[in-house]
């Protein structure tokens, strides 16, 4: 097997370990294969578009989701490095409300897989940090919904050093107990 899979406190999310082999020139690792992601993660997942932001130091992006077309993420950093997070927002999950979160970086080189059903953000730890992400449907604006990143009913322990830079919609994020969520 050429990638290691770890369930995160949030059972269904999953941290993707791929094995690189570097030398003196370097390293080289599969970053996707969807013959090991089926046996590893999941089966059955299609991604049809893939996305690349960058950011700088103390930007927060997200509670992101989408309420109809909902996108499964597969995530990672190839510059830099983010704390990203995963809230579940499935009424009938167990695990409702909670979050999990975890370091990505170049140098770590891992994944995230987050299923759909989940809110998901990042904060830029690094000087900047570049992060790209498989999804399995495609975006659509009109269902897309933001969760307060600050709501203290979730309780997420951003690391953070100073007031983080957000967009618009993302300072205008709703509480978990007024969002839309999954039944």
């Amino acid at each position: 097997m050429a990638i290691q899979v770890t369930a995160t406190g949030l059972p269904e999310v999953k941290i993707i370990e791929p094995k690189v082999f570097g030398d003196a020139r370097g390293f080289f690792y599969e970053s996707f294969n969807a013959r090991e992601f089926a046996e590893h993660v999941e089966q059955g997942v299609e991604f049809v578009q893939d996305n690349h932001s960058c950011s700088s130091r103390g930007v927060l992006r997200g509670l992101h989701y989408q309420i109809e077309h909902a996108q499964g993420k597969l995530v990672r950093v190839i510059e830099g490095e983010v704390f990203d997070v995963v809230v579940d927002i499935r009424k009938s999950s167990p695990r409702f409300g909670k979050w999990d979160g975890v370091v990505l970086s170049a140098n770590n080189c891992r994944q995230l897989w987050v299923p759909p059903g989940f809110a998901h953000g990042f904060l830029v730890v690094s000087d900047s940090a570049q992060f790209l992400y498989k999804t399995t449907d495609y975006w659509y604006p009109e269902y897309e919904r933001t969760l307060l990143w600050s709501d203290s009913q979730l309780g997420i322990e951003w690391p953070l050093f100073s007031t983080p830079v957000l967009a618009v919609k993302d300072a205008a994020g709703k509480a978990l107990a007024e969002a839309d969520v999954y039944a």
